[in-house]
């Protein structure tokens, strides 16, 4: 089962460090902030998650890439990555998101990757690699631990002819 390995926070800026827990609305985690309004946060960008998973994998490639690295909220082990996608609805804890978009990754996190090759979490370049932003649909508080479960994804969706 899908479960939230870690919830990290910071004042501005990466890493973000792990939290015990966090209350989570639709302005993002409390206690977090961005140094960058125009390019993080905001109603479509108020949780940033990825997967311990694809960390896991980038770490066996000699990335010193951990969780909160690369700037994500909410770091979950488990989880089919490829099922992620904007329009995905997760429940994590008693907190329902929907995936917006994919998180263009940006010059901050070069230090989680060997030689600071950053776009090796880029959709574009390396589809299936990327953190995700999701908007809150319904808020409350996570814990690590909590069970996170896909309820819908486009993937699922039958294309219609």
């Amino acid at each position: 089962m899908a479960r939230v390995d870690s919830i990290n926070t910071s004042r501005g800026g990466v890493p973000k460090r792990p939290v015990f827990d966090a209350f989570i609305d639709e302005a993002g985690l409390s206690g977090d902030d961005q140094a960058n309004r125009e390019l993080h946060g905001g109603p479509d960008r108020a949780v940033v998650l990825y997967s311990l998973d694809l960390i896991r994998l980038l770490q066996a490639e000699g990335h010193p890439i951990a969780p909160g690295t690369t700037g994500e909220n909410l770091t979950i082990e488990g989880l089919d990555w490829s099922t992620v996608v904007p329009g995905a609805l997760l429940d994590v804890g008693g907190v329902r998101l929907q995936v917006t978009c994919y998180a263009p990754p940006c010059r901050s996190i070069r230090g989680a990757f060997l030689s600071g090759r950053y776009q090796r979490i880029s959709q574009t370049e390396h589809p299936g690699w990327s953190r995700v932003c999701a908007r809150v649909l319904e808020p409350g508080l996570v814990s690590p631990g909590d069970p996170v479960q896909l309820t819908h994804s486009q993937v699922d969706r039958p294309s219609s002819a």
